[in-house]
């Protein structure tokens, strides 16, 4: 996932794609601990979109507040 198509996103989308990720994160967590991961670096690409994520939604939140 890249950051043009997280843009594009809403508030809500995004809220929801950061929950989905989070449930992502804890299964792949979970594997590796179990070690039944194919992917390790798919660990890393998780936790990067995340964060990519939040950043999203924290500038739009000062945006936000900005505007107040």
């Amino acid at each position: 996932m890249n950051v043009k198509e997280i843009r594009e996103k809403s508030v809500a989308e995004l809220n929801e794609t950061l929950k989905d990720l989070t449930e992502d994160l804890f299964k792949l967590r979970f594997r590796h601990a179990v070690n039944q991961l194919e992917n390790p670096m798919r660990l890393n690409a998780v936790k990067k979109d995340i964060a990519r994520v939040k950043t999203v939604l924290r500038e739009r939140e000062l945006e936000d507040s900005a505007k107040s």
